[in-house]
């Protein structure tokens, strides 16, 4: 007999050991206490799972194809995102909110009003004024402020729509990254691109509808739960990819397994899940099943859209690629190949953008400059190559990070740094969108002449959260899904559409 039909016999014994097992009088005795009040505590209490009617807004959700396209609420001038996230929060003050006055500062004691009443992550005492570390000029017919770290971007900013006056309540890198991509400081809620999914499904069966790609070394200080489904069925969270090695962990086939082995494999694991959902009708089961059945696809698909290798050379001179290696580069254009294919979210996470000055790589005249040379020409190289494809009209791209920095040097515990570092900052940073029905050329909000406080066109995570679903079809105070009896949203209680920034 050979190995295969070993491990098929195998596998058959299995399921119908697990089949056998439901049918036994221990099986009866172990269930039926916890069944029986199960049935009682069910009809007291709301459902836990899914949506309610369909007539108030949410999603009719089938567990046994979860990820099948669905219509937005209305018609949505995006059809998928790409959201850009540099981990560690670069300073606006460097990029694209230029502040000549805090220029005239630099160097001179920070005025007792910019510290009276305020927390800082490290500031301690009084620090010294920073001025800009960089030199700025208008770009485009809007005249938008770019810095000389980013003369590629520069190039484009007419497509680009600034949010200058985004503010947040968390100063500390894991809370403030869970309310920008989840809607809540704290762990459990749905990341944005799980609540996309979970509304919109995906264009093409044999990939995910939420693909996660990292770069920069670390992933983000909040860890997986960024692009976690949290009390959504599972098989919404965001399937981490890479651009170096085998795209996702353990897609190969073991040694000495065949694909129609695997598929055997598969079909064995399914009918034991089957008998399982029969049992207690738990939705999660029928996603589990789905799930099993999107990792066999993934196996041909993903292989494929995963390689850059084939991308003509005028594509990788202007995205900057690195074939081979693990780097931002590779996945911007991996991102827009994802799209290209049907994928609904893709977010790109890329650490390394806390510039504390506690050393050279974290300097922001040092290794922040470093980081934007890695970004500034690939993102641009994104905007292009969407528009001469097509697909930037119906396409969102966010970029951004948790917070802002400071307009005062970071003096850690009261001493000064060995290099020039800002601190973490929760009165103002920003955000720019383009693509999707977003105006181009355009700014929104404005901060004070230092860059300290928002004092016009003032926004929150969860305003940026609602445009967002907005431009995807979707009213964020009807998006919703019940879980312990409540109807939860991306946006928890708070936000509002920026109507302002809409075309």
């Amino acid at each position: 007999m050979t190995r295969d039909e070993l491990h098929n016999q195998r596998l058959l014994r299995e399921a119908e050991a697990a089949i056998a097992r439901r049918f036994t009088r221990r099986h009866f005795l172990q269930e039926c206490a916890m069944g029986f009040g199960a049935l009682a505590l069910g009809s007291l209490l709301p459902s836990c799972h899914g949506a309610a009617a369909a007539g108030d807004g949410s999603i009719v959700f089938d567990p046994a194809h979860p990820l099948a396209p669905r219509l937005p609420m209305f018609p949505g001038k995006a059809k998928r995102v790409i959201y850009l996230h540099m981990a560690g929060a670069p300073s606006q003050l460097e990029l694209f909110d230029y502040k000549p006055a805090l220029q005239k500062l630099d160097g001179q004691d920070c005025p007792p009003s910019l510290l009276e009443g305020k927390r800082f992550a490290f500031i301690r005492g009084v620090p010294k004024m920073l001025g800009p570390q960089a030199a700025f000029a208008q770009h485009g017919q809007s005249g938008a402020w770019v810095s000389e770290h980013m003369p590629h971007l520069a190039s484009i900013v007419d497509e680009l729509c600034f949010l200058k006056a985004v503010t947040t309540d968390q100063f500390n890198h894991a809370p403030a990254q869970l309310l920008v991509q989840t809607g809540s400081p704290r762990l459990g809620r749905p990341s944005m691109g799980s609540w996309v999914t979970y509304g919109l499904g995906t264009e093409n069966e044999n990939l995910p509808g939420f693909v996660v790609l990292t770069s920069g070394g670390k992933f983000p200080d909040a860890g997986k739960s960024v692009w976690g489904s949290g009390f959504l069925p599972s098989v919404y969270q965001g399937v981490q990819c890479r651009s170096e090695g085998d795209p996702v962990l353990f897609i190969e086939d073991p040694a000495g397994m065949s694909r129609d082995l695997r598929k055997a494999s598969i079909d064995a694991i399914n009918k034991v899940n089957e008998e399982e959902y029969k049992e207690y009708q738990d939705p999660e089961i029928l996603s589990r099943i789905s799930q099993y059945e999107m990792a066999f696809k993934m196996q041909i698909s993903v292989p494929e859209t995963m390689n850059i290798n084939d991308e003509p050379a005028y594509i990788h001179e202007l995205y900057g690629t690195q074939p081979g290696k693990a780097c931002f580069a590779n996945n911007v254009l991996l991102a827009r190949k994802l799209v290209e294919k049907g994928v609904r979210f893709v977010q790109l996470f890329d650490w390394g953008w806390d510039s504390h000055g506690t050393e050279a790589s974290l300097a922001i005249d040092i290794g922040f400059i470093n980081k934007c040379r890695q970004v500034d020409r690939c993102i641009t190289a994104l905007i292009l190559d969407l528009k001469q494809r097509g697909l930037l009209e119906d396409t969102l791209v966010v970029w951004g990070g948790e917070f802002g920095r400071t307009p005062m040097m970071e003096n850690r515990e009261g001493k000064a740094n060995p290099f020039k570092g800002r601190d973490h900052h929760t009165d103002a940073f920003t955000i720019w969108m383009a693509g999707a029905g977003v105006k181009k050329g355009y700014s929104y909000g404005e901060t004070d002449e230092i860059g300290y406080s928002a004092i016009s066109g003032k926004t929150t995570p969860y305003d940026v959260q609602a445009t967002i679903l907005n431009r995807l079809g979707f009213d964020h105070e009807k998006f919703t899904y019940v879980f312990e009896g409540r109807p939860f949203r991306l946006t928890d209680v708070y936000g509002k559409v920026i109507e302002d920034i809409l075309a």
